[in-house]
């Protein structure tokens, strides 16, 4: 019975964890969860996921939610190269404190930019806005000098799952008119080398973030 992944492309998670599949020929059916329309909060999908959150997979009766876990029970399971959650235990270790840190970072700084911009009802709080830019912006320093100091990907030397989640939070702050590669080399050198890794799937996952970034590119790009 094939994958079933319960997904919407707005989500970033849902984004990192069918990069993994596309980049690895792993057939799934692609089932659309209409976030916009609250169907993640309808009786069948709560009954899959009661925190009413994507993505969450049915593998033949299998349900799992959270994509961390997702992520890693698809190495498991599929026998995935080696680098994308590595054997050895040091090299682990780094991909896990990375996935672990990201919570109450990239996710969090890049997603209050996203929503204050886009799902905030106007008029802008422009203030607020240039506080949630400062603190992303200081994560994202944090960010080069633990993460890529010395690794051309999230603490390994070759593209892991912690990078497929890192580069799908750096994505949402564009779709709010907000370039995180502006005064951080080392995150646009990262981007763009994991981005040229995982085309064509990477453009055709991220055209509804490309659309919002549009729609922005009358705005400000950084109120800093």
């Amino acid at each position: 019975m094939v994958l079933k992944v319960y997904n919407h492309t707005l989500s970033q998670p849902c984004r990192a964890v069918l990069l993994l599949l596309k980049a690895n020929n792993i057939p799934y059916e692609d089932c659309h969860v209409d976030l916009m329309k609250g169907k993640q909060n309808e009786a069948d999908f709560l009954a899959l996921n009661p925190s009413g959150s994507v993505p969450v997979i049915d593998d033949d009766g299998f349900v799992l939610t959270e994509s961390v876990a997702i992520l890693k029970y698809i190495c498991a399971k599929h026998k995935l190269a080696d680098h994308w959650y590595p054997a050895d235990l040091k090299q682990r270790a780094r991909v896990d404190q990375y996935m672990a840190w990201q919570h109450t970072a990239t996710r969090k700084h890049g997603s209050a930019v996203f929503v204050a911009k886009v799902f905030t009802p106007p008029p802008l709080d422009e203030d607020n806005f240039k506080k949630l830019q400062e603190n992303l912006h200081e994560m994202l320093g944090k960010m080069e000098k633990v993460y890529l100091k010395n690794t051309p990907y999230l603490g390994t030397n070759d593209i892991s799952i912690a990078d497929l989640l890192g580069v799908c939070e750096l994505m949402q702050p564009f779709g709010a008119g907000v370039d995180v590669t502006n005064g951080h080399p080392a995150i646009k050198s990262f981007m763009k080398r994991v981005k040229e890794k995982l085309q064509p799937h990477f453009d055709e996952l991220h055209k509804l973030n490309y659309s919002m970034e549009e729609k922005c590119s009358m705005c400000s790009k950084d109120i800093l």
